[in-house]
């Protein structure tokens, strides 16, 4: 499951998405991981994973790869911290 923007209306920019997965790499239903974000920018995207994280790891989500429309930018990132 992707979450993340819908472009602007009337923008030819890419939507900011988060594509949310489980520790085996397949997607997490968007029920549960909750709402919908949509994200102008790279930042806002990042500032909304850094605010969410820990609410997305106790609904299943493992990891996360940011996408600008189509195009993997980075991850997948793990959302366990660090032992």
């Amino acid at each position: 499951m992707t979450m993340g923007p819908s472009a602007a209306a009337g923008t030819n920019s890419p939507a900011w998405t988060w594509r949310l997965e489980r520790g085996d790499g397949s997607a997490v239903d968007g029920v549960a991981a909750g709402p919908v974000e949509g994200f102008p920018a790279q930042s806002d995207a990042e500032t909304w994973i850094g605010e969410q994280w820990a609410d997305l790891l106790a609904r299943g989500v493992d990891a996360v790869t940011l996408l600008e429309g189509d195009r993997e930018v980075y991850g997948p990132m793990s959302l366990h911290p660090e032992s």
